[in-house]
């Protein structure tokens, strides 16, 4: 590709952020907070903007510049599901990220508690520690699925720590819940690449386990999560039936072969779109869940 016809930076970081996935991280921490406080200040606005846009470029975009000799032998990537970064745009890509991160990161610390900052920074160091040199956990089986879920969940207990919730049972049981369906979803996830990540040396829990086992054990842990909820407070054994559409996306990939593991992919474009369904249906829980307690 010329440089006259390359995707210009603005657009590229864009790409990199994954805009399809902003509201997973964003909505996770914007519920907790609001939540718990009942307010909408401007600590709702920055956290929420920052879980947003520099959070996932961060945590996107970072990946992105590591993995950009895996992701040439991968045919998902250069479109929604991951930007193909050229190495012209990898330091700009990382200078980016962190002076768009740092003013954000810098008043959460200034409002928050010293709880709040210890939850934030293991949430910073697993976006780096997934995808950098030296540290790579991405490349590490089960510790990838941990590091992923860590990603989308601890924006979540960020909220919480922030607006100095009270950890009682049901909502320890919850964040559990959370935290399985975010392994399962990157196990998932993880199978569509096993060729590739095969090809390139990378090693992921897909790629030990292999495809029919993964799968299969996406969906034990999404049904974990959905067990988990049944113990919850009403209206929250309602939330079990959320885990199902993925169970029913993942389900007829759960003999499948090494080498036709990338079929999972039709799957995932699936898990996708669950995720805005499934994330309108969490919404409404939550509000009435609200309202029941007021």
């Amino acid at each position: 590709m010329s440089a006259a016809s390359a995707p210009s930076l603005p657009r590229q970081l864009l790409l990199s952020s994954r805009p399809l996935s902003w509201i997973n991280t964003a909505f996770g921490f914007a519920a907790a907070y609001v939540l718990t406080t009942g307010a909408v200040d401007a600590t709702l606005v920055v956290g929420t903007v920052f879980f947003l846009v520099p959070y996932n470029l961060a945590m996107y975009g970072v990946n992105d510049v590591f993995d950009y000799a895996s992701d040439l032998r991968n045919a998902r990537k250069g479109g929604i599901e991951g930007a193909l970064l050229p190495p012209t745009r990898h330091r700009a890509t990382i200078v980016a990220a962190i002076a768009l991160c740092l003013p954000f990161v810098v008043y959460l610390l200034a409002v928050g508690s010293v709880l709040s900052g210890i939850v934030l920074a293991v949430s910073l160091f697993a976006v780096a520690a997934y995808s950098v040199t030296g540290l790579r956990f991405k490349e590490i089986p089960i510790l990838d699925s941990v590091t992923s879920s860590t990603h989308f969940v601890s924006p979540a207990v960020f909220g919480l720590a922030l607006a100095h919730a009270r950890p009682t049972t049901g909502l320890v049981l919850l964040l559990v819940a959370f935290f399985a369906w975010g392994m399962a979803s990157h196990a998932f996830g993880a199978v569509q690449d096993i060729v590739p990540d095969r090809e390139g040396g990378i090693a992921s829990i897909a790629t030990v386990l292999g495809a029919a086992a993964t799968v299969r054990t996406a969906i034990g842990l999404w049904a974990l999560a959905g067990a988990l909820t049944l113990l919850t407070p009403w209206p929250g054994p309602l939330a079990a039936t959320l885990v199902l559409p993925y169970i029913a996306a993942a389900l007829p990939y759960r003999s499948v072969s090494d080498a036709d593991s990338g079929l999972a992919n039709r799957g995932w474009r699936r898990f996708l779109l669950l995720n805005y369904m499934c994330g309108f249906l969490a919404t409404l829980l939550l509000i009435w869940w609200a309202l029941a307690r007021g």
